[in-house]
């Protein structure tokens, strides 16, 4: 019986490479870019004193949320998620993850749905969602 892996294997892509991809005899890639609104650089990082982690968590839940697809994006909330899978990505311990989701808890960032699952602001805080207009559809805490 023929493994699926090895059928992947030695799968050829039907679409024909450009020249430059044959002079350099690879295809290349462009990097994938997320939206992030500017109010996090001008005031979200002055204004709160986020370290690298929290940074790190906060980026991580908001591309989740508002920059990938995603079901419940009207709601601002994020899909179930391990926090194994978190740490894994981040390359940060589960007990950084859990102080960082702490931390952005008290700063009104985020609110936990259930644990792996989280409402995240579009624009950070309530004060700024409101000042922008941004709603979630009869759903808010």
């Amino acid at each position: 019986m023929v493994d699926i892996h090895d059928v992947l294997a030695i799968h050829r892509s039907r679409k024909e490479p450009t020249k430059s991809e044959l002079i350099e005899g690879k295809q290349q890639t462009n990097p994938t870019t997320s939206k992030i609104p500017d109010i996090f650089f001008d005031e979200i990082l002055v204004d709160f004193k986020l370290n690298r982690i929290e940074i790190l968590v906060l980026m991580y839940l908001y591309r989740r949320v508002w920059c990938r697809p995603n079901l419940y994006k009207e709601f601002g909330i994020s899909q179930l998620m391990a926090h194994s899978e978190m740490s894994g990505h981040l390359k940060i311990s589960i007990d950084e993850i859990y102080h960082s989701l702490r931390k952005l808890e008290e700063l009104g960032f985020i609110s936990t749905i259930r644990s792996g699952q989280y409402f995240v602001r579009r624009y950070f805080t309530k004060e700024n969602d409101e000042k922008f207009g941004q709603s979630y559809d009869d759903f808010d805490i």
